[in-house]
């Protein structure tokens, strides 16, 4: 029985070694398109909706956070439906690595969002800088199993980001275009490289 266990094991560790050095094609090029789309949708609804973002900061970021929670449903769907389709038996081992890579960044950014509204309120205009920081960080430590170009995208994140939070520091205020714009961009720039890889389907975006 011991043997079994451990031979088991041995074939788990060997799946999630493959898993991890193997690329991952979870990730559907329209989802992702759609993703930067809302992000637009958003930012456009604020600007007319919104008066004074900076003075109704639970609106702002409320939506936002709404709308990354939309967001990361709709790619995390789509991530583990095509990796059965695609990866097979090493679908779960592949949606694991994908998550872990992402995790840290999306850990600390919900932690920087707490630790700002509880006790720096008056710091909230640099959390749009600071959490398209983090997603440039969390591309570049998914590198590993994504497409190579993605790392551009990962630069673009953190560019815009240390940009973003130039432009704000000047009057230290929110502005939903500074949230949307550089996501939607950011967004559009991944499913643009996800559609060119090979083995994505001829007959539209998502493969």
């Amino acid at each position: 029985m011991r043997d079994l266990d451990r031979a088991l094991a041995d074939i788990v560790a060997i799946r999630m070694q493959i898993a991890r050095d193997t690329a991952f094609r979870g990730l559907g090029a329209a989802t992702l398109a759609a993703t930067g789309a809302l992000a637009l949708v958003v930012a456009a609804g604020q600007a007319l909706v919104l008066d004074d973002p900076t003075g109704q900061p639970v609106a702002f970021f409320g939506l936002w956070i709404a709308t990354a929670i939309a967001a990361c449903a709709l790619i995390g769907f789509e991530a583990v439906r095509r990796s059965r389709r695609v990866h097979s038996g090493l679908a779960d081992a592949m949606v694991f690595n994908a998550i872990e890579g992402f995790l840290p960044a999306g850990g600390a950014g919900l932690c920087l969002g707490l630790v700002f509204a509880r006790f720096v309120p008056e710091g909230l205009w640099m959390l749009p800088g600071l959490w398209q920081v983090l997603v440039g960080l969390g591309l570049f430590a998914s590198a590993r199993i994504l497409p190579r170009p993605v790392q551009l995208v990962g630069a673009w994140y953190l560019l815009a980001g240390l940009t973003v939070l130039a432009l704000a520091s000047e009057g230290r205020q929110l502005s939903p275009w500074l949230m949307g714009l550089p996501f939607a961009v950011g967004q559009g720039l991944l499913a643009i490289i996800v559609h060119r890889q090979p083995g994505q389907s001829e007959g539209g975006l998502d493969a």
